[in-house]
């Protein structure tokens, strides 16, 4: 490992041997880590100091910088010393200083600035390796990063944690972490995640006993996991307060693999879940003051298909909505979006009524059970029509609407038109796109427009800021 400071000059900084070094280990590619810039804020200590995008942070007061972590944790004092590399490729260092509470002024370019550690484990249900073959590589890289589980909360089996990993996760107080658990027995553990399954839970008890803090997901697993496993992975977790919940998730599997044929689809699979954790949420809520363990909108959804918004739990049952990127709480928050934009709604009706036009909201088969549903009961009833998409790209039972691609949208929407439906506008909502523009099968909002034949645009996934935006759209056709 390079040893920084044999090379740091008697203020802390690189000095010159360091910069040479530094220009060497660069050109040479040895230094993988560096925080690229996105952009500056005009007017910041950043800006001052000249740095624009292109530029890239290889060290703050001589430590290297790793990722957005390092970043929070080494600039966190009012004056440091900055060794970057230029747009043109040379090297530097500079001193900066700002006023208290003031942004330093830097974007960077993604959360981790080396390389991301990737999954050595075997998971009998991992998604990824259930993808087409056509799929793009990014899709198909497995992380397995516990500082991705802090940022952007993805979550980590901590099976691949090191020595160093556990000590800077302790003195960086890296916390909450997001935890893949599935279940607490080591013979079925290792048959659900491969041989490295035991370390995961001795790096748990480590960091647990550390006092960092966590969030754990349970993959569901029809007759294997789920049951009297659940019960005991539940006991366990609960016997941990630095547990601070659970999320429980069914399978999901693709067309492309010859595993799995069944999840928890069926009501009376998915009730029996509901009722597995029904004791569990009653003590903690009693004891803890919230249900601490929650079961994924799925579960909800197809336990009861035909009154689901009768039996669908309150929004305070999700508290601060921890899980909600786990697809926890998703529903609820939909329901209660949308009835508080009422007035949005009444906007947006009267705009297509005056105009004689309807729109066609793209959706995921997953929302059927509950979206046409609010529609029908609003203004914009018959204006604004749900626009059901099976998802034909990854199959099996992959249904929701963030998940739907660009082909499948195309498709639907231009066999729809063949048929006979007038389709003056249809919206997608923007989950369907990632931040560069493209969809899961890599096409831009231009090629689905293109294959589709219909107008075609993006808009928000929030109902207050979506109605606004279809009636913005209505207006300039």
């Amino acid at each position: 490992m390079f040893a920084w400071e044999e090379f740091l000059g008697d203020n802390g900084s690189l000095g010159q041997k360091g910069l040479s070094l530094l220009s060497h280990f660069c050109q040479e590619r040895v230094l993988v880590s560096e925080a690229r810039i996105e952009s500056v804020q005009e007017g910041s200590p950043a800006d001052d100091a000249g740095f624009t995008a292109g530029y890239a942070i290889l060290a703050v007061d001589g430590e290297p910088v790793r990722d957005l972590i390092d970043w929070r944790w080494l600039s966190s004092e009012d004056c440091m010393t900055l060794s970057y590399r230029d747009a043109e490729g040379g090297f530097g260092e500079v001193e900066l200083d700002r006023e208290p509470g003031e942004d330093w002024g830097f974007e960077f370019e993604g959360v981790i600035f080396d390389k991301i550690k990737t999954c050595r484990n075997n998971c009998l249900f991992c998604f990824m390796r259930q993808l087409p073959e056509d799929a793009r590589p990014s899709l198909k890289l497995r992380d397995d990063d516990f500082r991705l589980s802090f940022l952007t909360g993805t979550f980590a089996t901590l099976t691949n944690l090191t020595d160093d990993d556990r000590e800077r996760i302790i003195a960086q107080r890296i916390s909450p972490l997001r935890v893949s658990l599935h279940a607490i027995s080591p013979e079925l553990r290792e048959r659900l995640i491969g041989r490295h399954a035991g370390k995961g839970i001795e790096e748990c008890e480590r960091l647990l006993h550390a006092g960092i803090e966590m969030h754990m997901q349970i993959v569901l697993l029809p007759g294997l996991n789920d049951g009297h496993e659940l019960e005991k992975s539940l006991a366990w977790a609960y016997g941990h307060e630095g547990i601070a919940s659970v999320g429980i998730v069914p399978l999901g599997f693709t067309r492309h693999q010859s595993t799995f044929e069944a999840s928890f689809n069926d009501p009376q699979a998915a009730q029996g879940l509901l009722a597995t954790i029904a004791p569990f949420q009653k003590r903690a809520e009693a004891e803890r003051g919230a249900a601490w363990v929650y079961a994924a909108d799925e579960f909800y959804r197809n336990a009861y298909p035909e009154n689901l918004m009768d039996m669908l739990p309150q929004t305070s049952h999700y508290g601060d909505f921890d899980m909600y990127e786990d697809g926890i709480g998703i529903i609820r928050s939909a329901v209660d979006d949308w009835q508080a934009a009422s007035q949005a709604a009444a906007a947006t009706a009267a705009t297509l009524k005056a105009r004689g036009q309807r729109v066609h909201q793209v959706i995921g088969e997953a929302m059927c059970a509950y979206f046409p549903k609010l529609v029908a009961q609003s203004p914009l009833d018959g204006l604004l029509v749900p626009f059901p998409v099976r998802n034909g790209y990854f199959g099996g039972n992959v249904d929701v609407t963030g998940l739907l691609c660009g082909c499948d949208i195309a498709r639907a929407l231009r066999e729809a038109a063949a048929a006979g439906e007038r389709i003056s506008l249809a919206v997608v909502p923007s989950v369907v796109f990632n931040d560069d523009g493209v969809t899961l099968d890599g096409m831009a909002l231009e090629d689905v427009r293109r294959e589709a034949g219909v107008p075609l645009a993006v808009v928000s996934c929030i109902p207050s800021d979506y109605l606004l935006e279809i009636d913005e759209l209505v207006k300039r056709l």
